[in-house]
C-alpha cells in the first residue's frame, strides 16, 4: 500500500505536516505602495502578485507557502490579487520599475526592489539573504 499512497496520496495526507500560515497583508490600494516603500527602510517587504484564474500561479503560491519559514515580524508579506486590484498591480510595476508578470514576487528593501522573479523561479529567491 505504501507505493500507492506515495503515488495517489492517502486519506491522512498532511496529518503529520504542520500547516503553514503566511501572515498576508492584503494589498488593495495604491496608497499602500508608499507605505511599503517607507517600511522597507527598516525591514524587507515582500509582494506576491497572484492571478486567481491561473493554475500556474496557484501552484507557485502553494509551493511558496509550503517553503515559508519565517518568524513573525522579520518581513511583511503583501498579497495582491491581480484581477480584483488591476490598478494597484499596474502602479506596483510603475513605482518599483518591474515589468508585470504573473505570478510575481518582489522583495523591497531600502526603498527599492532588490529581487524579483516570476513563475517557478519565485521559489528560487532566497528571502533570508534580505534580512
Amino acid at each position: 500500500m505504501g507505493l500507492f499512497n506515495n503515488i495517489f496520496g492517502s486519506k491522512n495526507e498532511g496529518e503529520n505536516e504542520k500547516e503553514t500560515k503566511i501572515p498576508w497583508i492584503a494589498l488593495t490600494s495604491v496608497e499602500q505602495l508608499n507605505e511599503i516603500e517607507r517600511k522597507s527602510l527598516t525591514k524587507p517587504q515582500v509582494i506576491f502578485k497572484h492571478s486567481t484564474t491561473c493554475g500556474i500561479s496557484r501552484m507557485v503560491l502553494k509551493m511558496f507557502t509550503k517553503n515559508y519559514a519565517f518568524e513573525d515580524g522579520q518581513m511583511d508579506f503583501y498579497f495582491l490579487d491581480l484581477h480584483s486590484y488591476r490598478q494597484v498591480s499596474d502602479e506596483t510595476g510603475f513605482k518599483f520599475q518591474v515589468m508585470h508578470q504573473s505570478p510575481q514576487l518582489l522583495v523591497i528593501k531600502n526603498g527599492g526592489v532588490v529581487a524579483h522573479d516570476s513563475h517557478g523561479a519565485i521559489t528560487d529567491i532566497n528571502l533570508e539573504k534580505y534580512l
